[in-house]
């Protein structure tokens, strides 16, 4: 097997990468996301994580919030879908444990693809006239250099220190397969550092199969991969399995008080979860 040091032998040793203070892109709930990572980094104790939303989150932000792991949430929404209310957000919020960098979604992802093509700022149309304006002192509004009376917002690029999601599949390479997934391309160029965590391993060069390639994040973008089956659970990875609606109905409920979620940490979080769970 050649792993050009990016194959870790486990998710606990793969989230070492990701130091206390970090901003960290992760994907919405839809698109991958790595939640046996994200238990990992509870355990750890990580502290005063920069969340970066693509461009809303879910349970996964809702656990490293209410886990203490967040000083700063950049993101468009938090809630848990069909679900309801994200608890341990909510109660962050109204206690001011965390800061909140409200945004929307063209202009997280737009802020990203700038990241993304290493260019400082971006403009964006739509947030003119809306209070985002006046309470992001980053978001600067100018005027169009190329038309009279044409006011356009410069948003900064982001730049994360690490982009972190849960993928079908990498090659012993270190190329990811993402499938049509492709706001995981942008914050896999947009960040400095790429960790994934995958369902299995591919037999060959993903860059080699034309109906894979498409799909495929290089190697030259991956700083570490770690196989973790149903490393998504208990959410969905498109293609593989549906999210898991009972945990979510029971983790809704029990996170409502800071006394349930503790329990469910207890529970679901510090005993490490078994591959066939």
């Amino acid at each position: 097997m050649t792993d050009n040091g990016l194959m870790f032998p486990n998710v606990d040793s793969l989230v070492e990468q990701i130091l206390d203070g970090a901003k960290v892109v992760i994907p919405a709930t839809r698109s991958g996301v790595a939640m046996e990572a994200t238990r990992a980094l509870v355990r750890r104790r990580v502290k005063n994580l920069h969340l970066v939303a693509t461009p809303a989150a879910g349970l996964q932000a809702d656990l490293l919030i209410g886990a203490g792991c967040v000083a700063t949430v950049e993101s468009a929404g938090i809630t848990l879908d069909e679900y309801g209310q994200a608890p341990a957000f909510g109660r962050a919020v109204t206690t001011g444990q965390i800061k909140v960098m409200d945004t929307t979604c063209p202009a997280i992802l737009a802020a990203l693809q700038a990241g993304e093509k290493g260019i400082p700022f971006i403009p964006l149309r739509g947030l003119i006239g809306s209070d985002l304006v006046r309470f992001r002192d980053d978001y600067k509004v100018i005027d169009n250099p190329f038309a009279e009376d044409d006011p356009v917002v410069l948003l900064p690029a982001i730049v994360p220190d690490v982009a972190l999601y849960h993928a079908p599949l990498a090659d012993h390479h270190g190329n990811v397969w993402i499938g049509k997934q492709m706001e995981l391309k942008v914050i896999s160029h947009a960040a400095r550092e790429t960790i994934v965590t995958v369902e299995e391993f591919y037999d060959g060069n993903l860059l080699d199969d034309d109906r894979m390639a498409a799909g495929t994040v290089p190697a030259l973008y991956v700083s570490g991969i770690a196989l973790a089956e149903n490393g998504a659970w208990p959410l969905g990875l498109p293609g593989a399995y549906d999210v898991d609606a009972d945990h979510m109905t029971a983790y809704a409920a029990s996170a409502r008080t800071s006394d349930g979620f503790t329990q469910y940490l207890a529970d679901h979080v510090h005993t490490v979860r078994a591959a066939a769970e």
